[in-house]
C-alpha cells in the first residue's frame, strides 16, 4: 500500500467524521457548516492547504470513485459530497453512533 493511501486510511480509521475539503470550495463550507451545526467534532483536510493534497485526493479517487471535495467519510463509511451530507435523514443517529457527537 502506498504511503499515500495508508495516511487517507488513518485518517478515515481516526476520527468520528473526516471531511476532505477545500478552503475556497462553496459546497465544503457548506458541509462543515452543517456538521458544525449538528454539533459533530470532525477532522477538515484542506487539501488545497497541504503539500499532497493532490495526491491525497487522487487516493480518495481510487478509495471512493469520487475526485470532487468535500469527500465525507462518517464512523469509517464514506458518505459522499455535501449533498449526500445534506440528504442524510438519519445524519444525528449516524453522528452518535460514529462517537462525533
Amino acid at each position: 500500500m502506498s504511503a499515500t493511501k495508508t495516511k487517507v486510511q488513518s485518517i478515515i480509521d481516526e476520527n468520528p467524521v473526516a471531511v476532505f475539503s477545500k478552503s475556497y470550495c462553496p459546497y465544503c463550507r457548506e458541509a462543515k457548516k452543517l456538521l458544525s451545526d449538528s454539533g459533530a467534532k470532525f477532522l477538515a483536510i484542506e487539501l488545497d492547504q497541504i503539500d499532497d493534497g493532490s495526491a491525497i485526493q487522487s487516493t480518495l479517487q481510487e478509495i471512493t470513485g469520487q475526485r470532487t471535495v468535500p469527500n465525507i467519510f462518517i464512523g469509517k463509511q464514506h458518505i459522499g459530497g455535501n449533498s449526500d451530507l445534506q440528504g442524510k435523514k438519519d445524519l444525528d443517529s449516524l453522528l452518535k453512533s460514529a462517537g462525533a457527537v
